[in-house]
């Protein structure tokens, strides 16, 4: 079986709006990042190859199954929603051991399976917890434990980070990392760094649309000479920020300290620094996909 998805002119609408347009991925084993605002379609992407939307035009391949086969891709496929939610009364256990039965898992595997994952995502002491009193990061964790307890070749993950302290956030990304050593594992957010400290290989998504596929080195590599810092008046801010597009802003007194993108130098006293992942990605959406993003 071949560990790829292959996603060829894929699109979806609902109504008139183009959610998807003519939208062209490989991705291959280990950990793919999509990166995008909210709005930017990669929900609507993820959840046709988890087989919980139809497409409506296109061709979409899971390790080599057609996307319209929906038993077999839920079969190899494990997806966590942005909104993943249980039984609050259940425990821990209880919600796995659910889970587990309406994936139609057997009672013994149950039994060797799920104790297993608990202890991998870090709740094997909580397993008596009643979900309404997990924290946010616990809940997530318990998510992924969920995704993965049928053993799919592909795991999904929409907006997994989103509203975590960063403590979790790290444990969490530690923990996708692991777990695509052997699998598939793509990765949805808006939050750059979640991006940039796990994923090799990313796709921007913008409208509906792929604007970028490659390296997270290559994207950056398009902002190099374009990042500037300057220190300027805060009374001169609403002023830069209709000018420049400002992707870092630290305030000191009647002072502020900018990062910015301008395609040359801009002005005497600005000072040219190395392009990190968030620039370039602010940098793409200004050239391509032809908005000014505004902090």
């Amino acid at each position: 079986m071949e560990m790829q998805i292959r996603i060829e002119n894929l699109d979806k609408y609902y109504g008139k709006k183009h959610a998807l347009d003519h939208v062209n991925l490989t991705i291959s084993q280990g950990m793919f990042g999509l990166l995008g605002r909210n709005g930017a379609g990669k929900t609507t992407l993820m959840k046709i190859l988890a087989a919980l939307q139809k497409k409506q035009g296109g061709r979409v391949e899971i390790c080599g199954v057609p996307v319209e086969d929906r038993a077999k891709i839920r079969q190899m496929t494990g997806y966590l929603p942005q909104d993943f939610s249980m039984y609050p009364n259940m425990t821990v256990y209880e919600a796995m051991d659910y889970l587990g039965v309406l994936s139609g898992l057997k009672k013994d595997f149950r039994k060797k399976r799920i104790p297993i994952l608990l202890e991998k995502v870090n709740l094997q002491e909580d397993r008596n917890k009643k979900i309404k009193a997990l924290s946010g990061g616990m809940k997530r964790r318990l998510g992924i434990a969920q995704a993965i307890l049928h053993e799919p070749k592909v795991l999904i993950v929409d907006e997994p980070t989103a509203g975590l302290d960063p403590e979790e956030r790290v444990r969490f990304r530690n923990l996708l990392c692991e777990i695509a050593q052997d699998r598939i594992v793509l990765l949805s957010t808006h939050i750059v760094g979640d991006i940039e400290a796990t994923c090799d290989e990313i796709g921007i998504m913008d409208k509906g649309k792929i604007l970028y596929r490659g390296t997270v080195r290559e994207l950056n590599k398009m902002a190099e000479g374009k990042v500037y810092t300057a220190q300027i008046s805060r009374r001169e801010l609403p002023e830069f920020k209709e000018e420049y597009n400002v992707t870092e802003i630290h305030s000191s007194g009647n002072n502020a300290h900018v990062r910015f993108l301008a395609e040359e130098l801009p002005f005497k006293g600005a000072i040219s620094c190395e392009a990190g992942t968030e620039d370039a990605y602010m940098y793409l959406m200004e050239k391509k996909a032809g908005e000014k993003i505004v902090l």
